[in-house]
């Protein structure tokens, strides 16, 4: 399994939703202003936007909240500046790390990523170390319920999926980059809510790591994760899962 699809999967599972509502809340909050200072407080012709809206809708964000971080972005009130940002760098048994950040202090938040990097065996590196390593898709995924894979793969495949794959209790829809929109609306419009639906970084191919690598490459994620600068982590990795968490247990 590779390592960006496990991580998202295992992320969604261990997520503490009181305890980390306020760190979602800032990230949302955050998209929902970059995305509408780069194209505009209209959803309908902005798509960033109109999946920043829906994913702070999911995540119980209050309308007030989200108009006012709208706003910050188009301008119409003032507010902190963003700056979006790429981080690449190594993690324990040479497992690619491809970081998203968005922050209001680049410097501070390079330091600290270097940081929590260093203290559990991974390095940051040269920008383009390691993108060369990932393809840019988009990603949809959707709660299993009642639906049938067959009925599901019909809908998005006419629609430009390249892929559907089950995931314990979900499914995941890879599209190229253009046909995310088209997947998205033959959902709408076949009533299928999506969880989430946004563009991704794929491995091009994985890399396994095993052991303690493996346990300290875990760490590492959750710890980026915690980060409120942090807004994605793809990495490449491929690790038995089962084995990490027979260790834990």
């Amino acid at each position: 399994m590779s390592g960006h699809s496990k991580w998202s999967t295992i992320k969604r599972k261990k997520a503490k939703a009181d305890a980390e509502r306020g760190k979602i809340f800032t990230r949302l909050i955050k998209e929902l202003t970059i995305a509408a200072r780069e194209g505009g407080g209209d959803e309908s012709a902005n798509p960033r936007l109109r999946t920043a809206i829906a994913a702070a809708k999911a995540s119980n964000m209050p309308a007030a909240n989200i108009d006012r971080a709208i706003k910050k972005g188009t301008g119409e009130l003032p507010g902190v500046s963003y700056e979006q940002g790429i981080l690449e760098g190594y993690g324990p048994g040479g497992a690619a790390l491809f970081i998203e950040i968005l922050t209001d202090n680049h410097k501070r938040t390079v330091a600290e990523v270097r940081h929590n990097m260093n203290k559990y065996a991974g390095s940051l590196a040269e920008s383009g170390a390691v993108a060369w390593l990932f393809e840019k898709k988009g990603l949809v995924t959707i709660l299993k319920g009642g639906l049938e894979e067959d009925d599901l793969l019909m809908i998005v495949m006419d629609a430009g999926a390249e892929d559907i794959k089950s995931e314990d209790d979900m499914f995941e829809i890879t599209t190229a980059t253009g046909d995310l929109e088209n997947v998205k609306s033959a959902l709408e419009e076949n009533n299928i809510k999506y969880e989430t639906a946004s563009l991704t970084m794929y491995p091009k191919n994985t890399v396994k790591v095993e052991g303690k690598e493996a346990e300290q490459l875990l760490k590492l994620m959750d710890v980026l994760e915690e980060h409120e600068d942090v807004q994605n982590i793809y990495s490449n990795f491929d690790i038995d899962f089962s084995l990490i968490q027979e260790t834990e247990e």
